[in-house]
């Protein structure tokens, strides 16, 4: 069963500066079980590049990018 209202786990990368960004996420969706979700913050302009790039890359599914308070909010759906 497909998981997609439930947040697995929440990864504050705000303050962290390219490459860190995307670098904690990849390991911290390493950890996590496929269908799992991921919400990741971060305040680094690069990282709106950088992880949707990272998720295509890998095939994790980016559920959403949404604007909050200086920093974005993105949900990630671990793939296989």
């Amino acid at each position: 069963m497909e998981k997609t209202s439930s947040v697995d786990a929440l990864l504050d990368l705000r303050g962290l500066r390219c490459p860190l960004p995307v670098l904690k996420t990849a390991k911290r969706l390493g950890e996590l079980s496929p269908g799992d979700t991921l919400v990741v913050l971060a305040d680094d302009p690069l990282a709106g590049l950088d992880i949707p790039h990272f998720c295509r890359e890998r095939s994790h599914a980016l559920l959403s990018v949404e604007e909050q308070d200086g920093h974005r909010r993105f949900t990630i759906r671990r793939g296989d």
